[in-house]
């Protein structure tokens, strides 16, 4: 379980965001680091009894400053990701853990290669019902509410602006989240709620996986 001393940790961390006080306090990152890498591979067991993850990947807490106004030097979050194995299980799981309500968990889609993108858009020109039953339906609307992701203002080139799927079109990225409180973060069955999040996103994962995998025929291309 995430302890309140990592809440703690990040939450001091914000105010006091210069390399001489973390540096003073590296012990205490050091005990928080732990703590969340014990709660990745946790999280990482209870996945693997309904899918196959490859890898996770916890992020450094160093901030690239170099094209940022903003020049404070740390994270002020600790977040990562679970990677799914094999070509044909697309769609990855992302979590951050942020003091103040902000801890984050969800996944999807963030940047989709252009091969990817079109594939997608293709799909949803001959049918959008299929993909918007899936978010309309318990457990995705339930646990995320709606499906998010940055998109073009009108229709990207070649399709038109008048279609009835137009907003899932014109999306350049797929993904959902669900926030939790500090209380729920702390809370010891956190894991269990993290994995249950990350399944009710599987039927999406399924979906986006078995478009990606076959070409407009339906026919299997990995």
């Amino acid at each position: 379980m995430i302890q309140k001393s990592t809440l703690d940790f990040l939450k001091t961390l914000a105010k006091n965001n210069n390399r001489d006080w973390f540096e003073a306090h590296k012990d205490q990152y050091l005990d928080a680091k732990a703590n969340v890498e014990d709660f990745i591979q946790k999280v990482e067991d209870g996945l693997n009894q309904t899918d196959v993850i490859e890898m996770h990947k916890l992020y450094r807490i160093y901030r690239d400053v170099r094209f940022s106004k903003d020049k404070t030097p740390y994270k002020t979050y600790m977040s990562g990701f679970y990677r799914r194995e094999g070509a044909t299980r697309r769609g990855g799981y992302f979590f951050s853990i942020q003091p103040g309500g902000e801890s984050r968990v969800g996944g999807g889609f963030y940047g989709p290669n252009k091969d990817d993108l079109k594939r997608l858009r293709k799909e949803f020109e001959m049918d959008g019902d299929s993909l918007k039953k899936i978010l309309n339906a318990s457990p995705f609307l339930d646990t995320y509410g709606e499906l998010r992701g940055e998109g073009v203002k009108t229709a990207p080139q070649g399709f038109s602006k008048d279609h009835p799927h137009i907003d899932l079109i014109r999306k350049k990225q797929f993904y959902a989240m669900k926030s939790f409180t500090d209380k729920e973060v702390l809370s010891k069955d956190f894991v269990d709620q993290v994995i249950d999040t990350y399944q009710a996103i599987r039927p999406f994962f399924d979906y986006m996986s078995d478009v990606l995998t076959t070409n407009l025929n339906g026919e299997r291309i990995v």
